[in-house]
């Protein structure tokens, strides 16, 4: 949804950035979420990359967190999909796994990020700035 911004005369508009979230926890989702739009972001949340799939076109814009490990289609594979299908949306991998090679792997298949739960919010908030 565009926000209006009067200032004068002038009037922008500015589009919400669209952040999908994807983890098997929705207590984790529903707080993640909770912080992202006291940022202003707009919101969506999945308990599964099968509901993300069945919801959300590869032309809808918008940036993907996805757990690492969940039943189903994990986040690997979520992510694999994505590349597959030729998508361009930027991905954020989260995971409380403490594999170390976690990270080096997600930036290595084309993330933007990884993030090793519990993350620093600020850090999160500063990945999304970066996508256009």
């Amino acid at each position: 949804m565009p926000i209006f911004i009067i200032g004068g005369k002038n009037l922008m508009f500015l589009d919400k950035k669209i952040i999908y979230i994807v983890d098997d926890n929705e207590s984790v989702g529903r707080a993640i979420k909770i912080l992202l739009t006291t940022f202003n972001f707009e919101v969506r949340t999945f308990t599964s990359a099968q509901s993300f799939f069945d919801s959300v076109s590869n032309n809808d814009p918008g940036c993907l967190l996805i757990d690492i490990h969940m039943p189903g289609i994990d986040g690997w594979a979520a992510h694999k999909r994505l590349l597959d299908s030729g998508s361009k949306r930027p991905v954020i991998f989260i995971s409380a796994d403490k594999h170390e090679n976690a990270a080096d792997r997600a930036l290595k298949a084309g993330a933007l990020g990884f993030l090793q739960k519990p993350f620093n919010c600020q850090a999160l908030v500063d990945l999304i700035s970066i996508v256009p």
